[in-house]
């Protein structure tokens, strides 16, 4: 699949570049990122550029995960990434994908992240086929569950020692999103707001 672009009344989500590998190393140096995400620690320089430019390309010419930049309109900063990891080949039956997204410590406390992952869930319904979003985070993530809550995902309970982080299996909390819960969000449902009159562009960066 060719990248797209995504955009929202104050920000751009587009498929990371080699150039933002030096934003994306300083923002993974705040330990809360390593700590709740899948994200290495230490975080190194070789790190942030084979993501950015070897993870974030294969996904999206594999037709596997989709990982957007989310950066600001305004300045051009990088606010965090945003992740949609297809969980079966969305042209097959299952259709499910799961969201994932981390925000950059100073960019937090501003309603970004909900405001991308609205973007980002709209996309994958109504382009992609999606028919079930799955999100999970490790017990105890109460602001990606806050985030999440906001989306309208509905927790569906706690798998125990699902997930091994830093050599201890630890406890996952569950939640799915159907297209059938978006009838009553505005954000999700209907059509697109002013900002939003063209959802997505084809990426050529």
């Amino acid at each position: 699949m060719e990248p797209v672009i995504l955009t929202t009344g104050r920000l751009v989500l587009r498929a990371f570049e080699p150039s933002d590998a030096p934003a994306v190393l300083a923002a993974c140096q705040d330990p809360d990122i390593p700590r709740w995400t899948h994200v290495p620690s230490p975080y190194t320089v070789q790190d942030a550029e084979r993501f950015v430019g070897t993870i974030v390309p294969e996904g999206w010419r594999d037709d596997t995960a989709y990982h957007f930049a989310v950066v600001s309109r305004a300045d051009g900063s990088l606010v965090g990434a945003m992740g949609l990891v297809r969980l079966a080949r969305l042209r097959g039956p299952e259709r499910e994908a799961e969201l994932g997204y981390w925000t950059a410590r100073e960019q937090r406390g501003r309603g970004y992240t909900v405001e991308a992952a609205r973007a980002v869930l709209r996309w994958a319904f109504r382009d992609l086929g999606v028919e079930r979003m799955e999100w999970l985070a490790e017990a105890g993530n109460d602001g990606s569950w806050a985030v999440a809550r906001k989306l309208g995902f509905r927790r569906e309970g706690t798998q125990r020692a699902k997930l091994v982080h830093e050599g201890t299996r630890r406890d996952v909390w569950t939640g799915s999103l159907l297209p059938s819960d978006l009838a009553g969000d505005p954000h999700l449902a209907g059509a697109p707001s002013a900002a939003d009159r063209t959802p997505y562009l084809p990426y050529a960066g």
